[in-house]
C-alpha cells in the first residue's frame, strides 16, 4: 500500500508515518516526492488494520493499496522518473544516452582503440565484456580479471564510465570495484542470489529482460535489487525469443511504452542483441528512441570479421558514427537530445 500525504504537510506528520510503518516487524517504509505530492510506500507483507491505523495520522491524505505484485519499481509508488547519473550522462531524462564498445575485450589495443572511436562519435559509456556467458562452453568467454583492468585502463585514457557483466554474487564486489554500471545479463534476470548481492551496492545497475521474461517478471526481477537499497537500476530490452528464425531474437519495442507507463525506472534497448544482424541494428536503434527509449547499447568492433563474439552483431567504427547521426535527428525531431556532437578526442594526459 501506499501513503499519500497531504500537500503541504508538516515534515514531521512525514516522519511519523514513517516511524509508524517500520516499527511493525517486517515493514520498511520508501519515502518518494515527487513535484505534486509526498507518497510514502508501505514495503512488505500488510494487514487490514494498517490501513485504518494510517488513515488516522495527521498529515495523511488518503491510503492506497497497490495493485501491483512489484513495489518499488512501480509508478504507484514513485510517479516521477527516476534520473542516474553516469559521468557527463543523466539516464532517465530527455538524454538518449548511449552505451558502446565490443562484446568481449579481447586486449588492450583493441579496447582502447574502440573506446576512442565511440566517443569520437559520441558515446557517453564504454561497453565490454570482461566475463562472458556463452551457449558454448568452447566459445571465447572473456579474459576475466584483466579484461576489467584494460576497461580501467581505456576509462583513464578517455574518460568513459564504463558497464560490463557480473555473472556471480561472488564476482559482484571485484566486478565494482572496476566498473561504473554493472549490468545482469538476460540469463540472470532471475537469479535471484546475485540481484540480492547487486541490491547491496550503490552503484547503477542495467537489467536485462530474459528470452522469455514477461514484463511483471522483469519488473518484480528488479524489485529485488531495489529491495536491497540499490535504487539505481536501469532496464534494458534485448530481444525475446519467437518463431522467427532470420534474426537472433526478436526485439519488442512495444516493451519501451510499456515499462515507461508502468514503472519510473529507465529503460534502454539493445538492437544489436534484438537482431543478431548488424545491418538491423541502426534501424532498430532509431525506433527504439522513436519509441521513447532513454538510452542504447550498442556494440561495435575494430573489425567485426575478427571479432572473438558477437561479430555478426557488432558496428564498424564508420557505421557507429553514422548510426549516431541517425540517433542524434530522430531525437532532435522529438525534442530531444543524444549526447554530445561527434568530435575528435584526445587521450586525457
Amino acid at each position: 500500500m501506499i501513503v499519500v500525504m497531504q500537500k503541504g504537510c508538516a515534515e514531521q506528520d512525514v516522519n511519523n508515518v514513517v516511524a509508524h510503518i517500520e516499527k511493525r516487524p517486517g515493514l520498511k517504509a520508501h519515502l518518494s516526492r515527487g513535484e505534486e505530492r509526498t507518497v510514502v510506500g508501505v514495503i512488505g507483507q500488510t494487514f487490514p488494520e494498517l490501513k485504518d491505523e494510517l488513515e488516522l495520522l495527521e498529515g495523511v491524505s488518503e491510503v492506497v493499496p497497490i495493485s501491483k505484485p512489484y513495489k518499488l519499481a512501480s509508478r504507484e509508488v514513485q510517479v516521477d522518473d527516476t534520473r542516474l547519473q553516469v559521468g557527463s550522462a543523466v539516464i532517465g531524462g530527455n538524454q538518449v544516452v548511449v552505451m558502446a564498445g565490443p562484446c568481449s575485450v579481447e586486449n588492450e589495443k583493441q579496447v582502447l582503440e574502440t573506446a576512442l572511436a565511440v566517443k569520437a562519435a559520441g558515446a557517453q559509456v564504454l561497453r565490454g565484456g570482461a566475463f562472458k556467458p556463452r551457449s558454448s562452453p568452447y566459445s571465447f568467454r572473456g579474459l576475466g580479471v584483466q579484461g576489467l583492468r584494460f576497461l580501467a585502463k581505456a576509462r583513464e585514457e578517455t574518460g568513459l564510465p564504463v558497464i560490463t557483466e557480473v555473472m556471480t554474487a561472488e564476482d559482484v564486489e571485484l566486478v565494482a570495484t572496476y566498473a561504473d554500471i554493472l549490468q545482469i545479463g538476460a540469463r540472470n534476470v532471475q537469479n535471484f542470489i546475485l540481484l540480492d548481492a547487486v541490491g547491496k551496492l550503490r552503484k547503477p545497475v542495467v537489467l536485462k529482460r530474459g528470452f522469455a521474461t514477461p514484463y511483471e517478471e522483469w519488473l518484480l526481477a528488479s524489485e529485488y535489487i531495489l529491495a536491497g537499497g540499490n535504487r539505481q537500476v536501469i532496464l534494458c530490452e534485448r530481444g525475446i525469443r519467437t518463431f522467427e528464425t532470420y534474426t537472433r531474437n526478436t526485439l519488442d519495442l512495444a516493451s519501451i511504452p510499456v515499462i515507461r507507463r508502468l514503472s519510473h525506472l529507465p529503460i534502454m534497448a539493445d538492437p544489436s542483441h534484438g537482431t543478431g544482424k548488424w545491418h538491423l541494428v541502426a534501424p532498430l536503434a532509431v525506433a527504439a528512441v522513436a519509441a521513447g527509449a532513454h538510452g542504447l547499447l550498442i556494440e561495435v568492433h575494430p573489425n567485426p570479421d575478427q571479432a572473438l563474439s558477437d561479430g555478426a552483431q557488432s558496428l564498424t567504427f564508420d557505421n557507429f558514427r553514422k548510426l549516431m547521426d541517425n540517433v542524434r535527428a530522430v531525437a532532435q525531431a522529438l525534442g530531444r537530445t543524444a549526447g554530445p556532437p561527434a568530435e575528435s578526442i584526445r587521450p586525457r594526459g
